[in-house]
């Protein structure tokens, strides 16, 4: 269960590692490869291995020979906790002070580290309790269960069928900017006319939108639905 840690108890970086760690691994929780973790972070090889070593030390990941590291259920939790933080303060910013999805990410990123439990916890409350971040995400729940949404890639939807859009990352504020200006949001339903060849480009066809055409990269980026034959929009809240 999580605890009520104050932020200060670790320290942004420790938990910026943390977290980092604990998206890298997926839902099976595979060991991750310090070169991975250098890459998402942005930080030399050497420097990186030697804040796992730190993180070993204090109980928060433990090394696997030869695979890489994993968080240990300490480390799992801290991490949750930070991604907890994160993603009811883009609710919060969306919803109640008017950011848009493509700016509140950076925003949330200064913020996480800052803010208590106990105003998330509030903030969380006055929101409702949210179960998805605006970009989609689920939130972590206070008690550090998390649900594990079984998407698929807007790559693999069949040509002729239905779909609708129910997770994108966060991080990158241009191709977010970029999908909404296709009317592309969470929760918005869209349906693939063509799919070219030899991993070319997929068409598909926005309600109130011109078709168009998506690369097989952004295609594989966007976490989908597929709506069965003949049911009607609902809008865009998740099962």
């Amino acid at each position: 269960m999580m605890t009520s840690t104050d932020p200060a108890a670790l320290s942004r970086s420790t938990e910026d590692y943390l977290k980092a760690i604990y998206g890298l691994a997926g839902a099976d929780e595979r060991p991750v490869q310090t070169t991975a973790i250098a890459d998402v972070l942005g930080v030399a090889p050497p420097s990186v291995s030697g804040m796992l070593r730190r993180l070993a030390d204090g109980g928060l990941l433990a090394h696997m020979p030869y695979r890489g590291v994993r968080l240990t259920d300490g480390g799992r939790q801290a991490a949750l906790r930070v991604m907890r933080r994160h993603r009811i303060l883009e609710c919060y910013l969306t919803s109640r002070l008017g950011y848009d999805w493509d700016s509140v990410h950076a925003e949330a990123e200064r913020l996480e580290h800052a803010v208590s439990d106990e105003l998330i916890d509030r903030m969380a409350l006055v929101l409702g309790d949210p179960a998805y971040d605006p970009h989609g995400a689920p939130i972590p729940t206070r008690s550090g269960e998390i649900e594990r949404p079984r998407l698929t890639p807007l790559s693999e939807v069949a040509v002729g069928a239905e779909g609708e859009l129910r997770m994108v990352d966060d991080k990158d504020p241009e191709r977010l900017r970029y999908l909404s200006s296709l009317g592309l949001d969470v929760g918005t339903r869209f349906r693939v006319l063509d799919r070219q060849p030899f991993e070319g480009p997929i068409t598909i066809q926005v309600a109130g939108h011109p078709a168009v055409a998506l690369g097989l990269g952004l295609a594989r980026a966007l976490g989908c639905t597929a709506v069965p034959a003949g049911v009607a929009a609902e809008g865009g809240d998740h099962a």
